[in-house]
């Protein structure tokens, strides 16, 4: 949510934030509707004043025995004006509202310009994409040939998009998941939290996926929402509170499935399980003050990278341009890995600076140490990292001529001595 401040201070420099994005201009209609609305008070404000002066004149005629009706019929008459106004404020309120919260969030000077993921940048690499002495084959070409790996049971149970893992995989699978929360836990200082699946509007309204993103989440019939990423439950840990300065940063992290209905994706990585209704992923979250989301954007990141390369991956980091930048993002990075059978470069984490946006949505602020008043905290999140697509990455990188799997050595503590999936 934006500050409407900001907006009235300077409409034409909104308008070309907005722009960057591609985005038409909205500080007009945005400025049209805050005006309605502040001229609806100012007259309330005096419709009130009147009557309260009413009241006292009404008051001393009856004392003095005198005719009261006429003043009684401006009272009343005042009375239906300031229903009325109220109504019109409160209407011009939510219509600002609803311009204000469709809006993306702004973007940071040094995003790079851009249309899409074309525009992208790359900022490093780490490793270089090996070239394996034998036919590279797929994630799901070794997952079914070890027998490991069932699509046609998953799509029996429960349709497109999902899928069974068997026997070392699922080991695999998991041990990978316990690994990166242990990591993060014990070495990055995030404090390991167990969260809902299930959360209500609130919550989800918070974070920026509604009203926009409703096609992309899954609803229950009574009314909760399945969660897309564990940094919904998570950021909104903050909302409605006032946190003291000295308890930031609060760092969080989370191992949990992620639900997705994948809307607009027709036709996009249908075979295999690079794009899922149902995944698990280890998330990020950081709660700050203002002046030190930069630098722990930086740390969210490393600490992303830091799983990548223990498990042997080569991988790159990417800044996401302004048209393939998210919503609730002012700054993005992605980590690309790079999977031998496909031969191409995939997302497998991302990790954004949302500054006070999230925060304003949750009206989620800190009281700093000198005094002031309360001021909105910043919010953070980062993939660390996507559990089904490190499976896929260490399949595919760490896969033998006769078709057997690798397991990198740091996920030893969690697969019972198993070093080769064949």
């Amino acid at each position: 949510m934006h500050d409407i401040r900001l907006v009235r201070a300077d409409a034409a420099a909104f308008d070309a934030a907005l722009a960057r994005r591609g985005l038409a201009p909205a500080a007009e209609a945005i400025l049209a509707q805050d005006a309605a609305r502040r001229a609806a008070q100012t007259a309330a404000q005096e419709a009130q004043a009147r009557r309260n002066q009413l009241s006292k004149e009404i008051g001393q005629a009856k004392r003095q025995g005198g005719d009261t009706a006429a003043l009684e019929a401006e009272g009343a008459a005042l009375r239906a004006r300031m229903e009325a106004l109220d109504a019109e404020a409160k209407a011009a309120d939510a219509a600002q509202t609803t311009l204000l919260e469709a809006l993306p969030n702004l973007l940071d000077a040094e995003v790079p310009e851009g249309r899409d993921e074309a525009d992208n940048v790359v900022l490093h690499q780490h490793g270089t994409p090996p070239e394996l002495p034998f036919p590279a084959r797929q994630h799901f070409e070794l997952g079914e040939a070890l027998g490991l790996m069932d699509f046609a049971g998953a799509a029996k149970l429960a349709g497109a998009r999902f899928t069974v893992l068997k026997g070392a995989l699922a080991r695999l699978e998991r041990a990978l998941g316990q690994y990166m929360i242990a990591l993060h836990a014990d070495e990055h200082g995030y404090s390991e939290t167990s969260v809902p699946l299930l959360v209500n509007d609130a919550t989800v309204y918070g974070t920026g996926q509604l009203p926009k993103f409703r096609e992309d989440l899954f609803r229950t019939e009574d009314g909760r929402w399945l969660i897309p990423t564990a940094e919904v439950p998570l950021t909104n840990l903050a909302a409605g509170e006032i946190l003291a300065e000295s308890a930031l940063p609060l760092r969080f992290t989370a191992l949990s499935p992620c639900f997705r209905s994948e809307a607009g994706s027709a036709g996009r990585d249908t075979r295999g399980m690079l794009r899922q209704h149902q995944f698990s992923k280890v998330e990020m979250v950081a709660i700050t003050r203002p002046e030190d989301s930069a630098a722990e954007h930086e740390r969210m990141t490393q600490c992303a990278e830091r799983v990548l390369t223990e498990l042997g991956l080569v991988w790159r980091r990417i800044i996401l341009c302004a048209g393939d930048t998210g919503f609730s993002a002012t700054r993005t990075y992605d980590l690309e890995v790079w999977l031998p059978g496909q031969q191409a470069w995939r997302e497998i984490s991302s990790c954004s600076n949302c500054r006070d946006f999230q925060a304003r949505r949750m009206n989620a602020r800190y009281r700093p140490a000198e005094g002031k008043g309360p001021a909105f905290v910043h919010t953070l999140n980062g993939s660390g990292v996507a559990v089904g697509r490190a499976l896929i990455a260490v399949m595919e990188t760490h896969q033998q001529e006769d078709g057997s799997i690798l397991v990198p050595p740091v996920l030893a503590p969690w697969m019972g001595g198993v070093t080769r999936i064949g």
